[in-house]
């Protein structure tokens, strides 16, 4: 009996008392150890190379702030053109450079495809035989100078923002169908110049100290809808040194707009209308004429 009392006792000394939270096993349920990462340092090793600064990039010297007296123009019955009065002056942090500033304003409206065609005349009458497809020319363009445009813009800069008239008419849609497209082009920027559509007024910016600039351009009576984009360019030695870009929305309103939706949303319906006002008006002008004559 006292050899089996002394047998027990280890693991009596091992086992857990009446009431103990403690687990039999002491690692049971602990969060294991999380390995220790680098220990980094709060400054930096005066021993380590320096890493090079990258440089913050600065913008031009001369910077344009504009501003338009219109950024919307409404065509209404009675719309006979807008003008636009372009405004705004140069910031710069340092001195005024030296040699000419100029200045250089364009407006203009989407570019929408078109075909330009060749008359002939074919046994009497005058019909269309060959044709050039443009795949994007504005239906306005206008550009408005301080100075002859030749003198202060470069070429490769022109190629770069297509400014010059001859440079508006985007892309052939296609590979042309004559030998020379120049020709068609050519009477194509002639005859919107000759309408009004296509302008350049050369000397129509003023510019106030080389700071301060200004310029009007009218816009026609027979606009058509959509979101007109008008830039502006600083130039230096012929190159672009700044621009500034705006848009300017221009929509129908009232009874324009109204009439414009109509035809294309229910063409039956403005068919019948028309019809009907012109059988309205040819009878009102006949009944008149009658009382006159019997007077």
């Amino acid at each position: 009996m006292l050899a089996l009392i002394i047998g027990l006792i280890p693991g009596a000394g091992l086992a857990q008392g009446a009431g103990s939270t403690m687990p039999a096993d002491p690692q049971a349920g602990l969060i294991p150890p999380v390995p220790q990462g680098p220990d980094w340092p709060l400054f930096p090793d005066p021993g380590a190379p320096r890493q090079p600064v990258e440089a913050v990039p600065v913008g031009p010297e001369e910077q344009v702030v504009a501003g338009l007296s219109n950024s919307a123009v409404a065509i209404t019955t009675s719309f006979d053109g807008s003008d636009i009065l372009i405004y705004g002056a140069v910031r710069r942090e340092t001195p005024i450079p030296e040699g000419p500033l100029d200045v250089i304003v364009t407006i203009e409206a989407p570019s929408q495809p078109l075909t330009i065609w060749q008359k002939a005349r074919r046994f009497g009458i005058w019909v269309n035989t060959d044709r050039v497809d443009i795949g994007a020319a504005p239906s306005f363009y206008a550009v408005a100078t301080t100075r002859p445009l030749d003198q202060i813009l470069a070429p490769d800069w022109d190629n770069r923002y297509r400014i010059s008239l001859p440079l508006v008419l985007r892309a052939f849609a296609g590979a042309p169908e004559v030998a020379d497209t120049r020709p068609y082009t050519e009477a194509l920027l002639r005859l919107r110049q000759q309408d009004g559509h296509y302008r350049v007024e050369e000397g129509a910016v003023t510019l106030v100290q080389d700071t301060l600039f200004r310029t009007d351009i009218r816009l026609p009576a027979n606009l058509l809808e959509g979101d007109y984009r008008a830039r502006i360019f600083l130039l230096r030695e012929g190159a672009v040194i700044d621009a500034y870009a705006a848009a300017i929305e221009v929509r129908k309103v009232g009874l324009e707009r109204w009439l414009y939706r109509l035809a294309f949303d229910q063409p039956l319906l403005y068919g019948l209308m028309s019809l009907a006002v012109a059988v309205i008006a040819g009878w009102g002008a006949s009944a008149a004429f009658r009382k006159l004559r019997r007077a």
